[in-house]
C-alpha cells in the first residue's frame, strides 16, 4: 500500500513520534512543486505533521508552529544532507499559519512566491483562511483526534 492510499484510507497514529513517521514517508513520495493543505483544530497535530515533512526532505533545524510569524522557510544545508533517494537538490519547505490572516490578500503581501524555488513544498495551516489562493491542485489532508486521543490524518 502506498502512502497516498493509506492516507486516503486514513491513517491513525498514536504518538507525535508516529505522526512524524508518517509524515516523513509522504514527505519522500511528493512530487516537487505542491502545496499541502493541513485541516484541523487546533492541538490535532498540524506543526508535528510539517516536522515530519522537514525530516524526510533532510531539514535538520527545528521547525515550530510560525504562529506569530505567520510563515517560515527551511532548507536541508546541502543535497547531502537530504536524505531523500533521488533528490538531487535540497526541498524548500515554506510552512504557512494562516491562523491570523483574514484575506486573501494578505497572503499575496507576504510575497510567498519569492521563496517557492523548485523544488518546494508549501504546507499550509488553517488553509480555509486562503482557500481561494491555494491552487486547485493543493492536496488536502484533515487530521484529528479520536476519543481514545489517538491522532488520525486522512486526504481527501
Amino acid at each position: 500500500m502506498t502512502i497516498f492510499e493509506k492516507l486516503r484510507a486514513g491513517a491513525r497514529t498514536t504518538s507525535a513520534d508516529e505522526m512524524r513517521a508518517l509524515a516523513a514517508e509522504l514527505a519522500a513520495a511528493l512530487p516537487a512543486d505542491v502545496t499541502l493543505a493541513l485541516h484541523g483544530n487546533l492541538g490535532v497535530g498540524k506543526t508535528t505533521f510539517v516536522q515530519g515533512l522537514a525530516r524526510g526532505f533532510g531539514i535538520t533545524e527545528a521547525v515550530t508552529s510560525p504562529t506569530f510569524n505567520i510563515y517560515t522557510v527551511h532548507r536541508a544545508r546541502s543535497a547531502a544532507e537530504t536524505p531523500v533517494p533521488g533528490m538531487e537538490r535540497p526541498r524548500t519547505l515554506v510552512h504557512l499559519d494562516a491562523y491570523r490572516l483574514e484575506n486573501t490578500h494578505q497572503v499575496e503581501d507576504l510575497l510567498l512566491d519569492d521563496f517557492l524555488v523548485t523544488p518546494w513544498c508549501l504546507a499550509v495551516e488553517w488553509p480555509e483562511k486562503v482557500a481561494d489562493w491555494l491552487p486547485p491542485e493543493t492536496l488536502q489532508l484533515v487530521l484529528g483526534i479520536e476519543p481514545d486521543e489517538a491522532h488520525t490524518i486522512r486526504l481527501r
